[in-house]
């Protein structure tokens, strides 16, 4: 109960004649309130079950049709689904055709473990993605949180054990301090590499004033910038798939149209659970592609053990 309404109960309770009386006074009052609000949110509660029963939506809805007919309109729709997805295939076959460009700047950043530079962020591998994520002073829910969008993002990051299996690193990174960022990570669950930016790597980048996300490779010591998504682009990022497709090798399968000579291997023979990679084989159930619903323009190979489809 805040102050204020201790004061008016205490107020109201002037005339009793006993501390006994105020008390008894102030917690009948209470009980009342707390009855108030409960018979008051039960009202609420009805009214919106009874909506729901009577169907209201306010919007002009499609129309009711036969399972056939709602089959038939799916089939339909489908045919687009697949363009998409084989265009979204081609838009990332491109990305991986390139140029890139050299990295002749020095980087610093604070980790975890200290002091790192941008070759540090791939941790060894030949490829790191690099998200711009707001979270520092003056920027809104600091210091308790991250910014709103920058958090959606971060809630949406696959296990990045299936990114490691590409060689491939994901890395955000803030102005904000690392003790900072242990405490929301830790808040929020999150468990991607973030670091601490310490110079204009931000600016530099096309980060300073909104985010993104840069996708770097690395050649022995030499770091080349290969890609760049922002605005709406990173509605799409957070899935394993949307971050290698915008990698400069891609996600590495025999089916894909990379250049000659990139890395490549059968599709679906390196999934694995994501606690298990090096430690056990993959899962053979993933040996191919089914057999149902199946696509022409879909370059990859099918799976004759299984009857899974794929819808795009």
């Amino acid at each position: 109960m805040c102050p204020g309404c201790v004061t008016t109960l205490a107020l109201t309770a002037a005339g009793a004649t006993s501390t006994g009386g105020i008390a008894t006074l102030i917690v009948s009052r209470l009980r009342g309130k707390n009855r108030r609000n409960e018979e008051r949110d039960m009202d609420k509660n009805k009214v919106r079950a009874m909506e729901r029963r009577q169907g209201h939506l306010a919007m002009n809805t499609p129309p009711i049709v036969s399972p056939q007919e709602w089959e038939a309109a799916r089939q339909q729709l489908l045919v687009k689904e697949k363009a998409v997805t084989r265009a979204r295939d081609a838009m990332a076959a491109e990305r991986r055709r390139m140029p890139w460009l050299a990295v002749e700047k020095e980087y610093e950043f604070d980790g975890p473990k200290g002091k790192a530079s941008l070759l540090d962020l791939f941790d060894g591998r030949r490829q790191l993605i690099v998200y711009r994520a707001f979270f520092e002073p003056g920027v809104s829910g600091w210091p308790e949180h991250a910014c709103i969008g920058c958090s959606m993002v971060a809630d949406q990051v696959a296990h990045v054990a299936h990114l490691n299996a590409r060689d491939t690193s994901l890395a955000f990174a803030s102005h904000a301090p690392q003790t900072d960022i242990e405490r929301v990570k830790a808040r929020m669950g999150w468990e991607m590499p973030w670091y601490t930016m310490t110079d204009d790597f931000d600016i530099d980048f096309g980060v300073d004033e909104w985010h993104g996300t840069n996708a770097f490779i690395r050649d022995g010591d030499r770091v080349f910038r290969t890609y760049f998504i922002n605005n709406r682009g990173d509605e799409a990022m957070g899935s394993t798939w949307s971050y290698l497709d915008i990698t400069a090798l891609g996600r590495q399968e025999k089916w894909e149209d990379s250049p000659e000579g990139y890395p490549q291997t059968p599709p679906y023979k390196w999934w694995n659970w994501h606690d298990e990679y090096g430690d056990a084989p993959p899962s053979q159930w993933w040996s191919g592609r089914g057999t149902d619903d199946l696509d022409p323009a879909d370059p990859r190979p099918l799976r004759p053990d299984s009857k899974g489809g794929d819808a795009t």
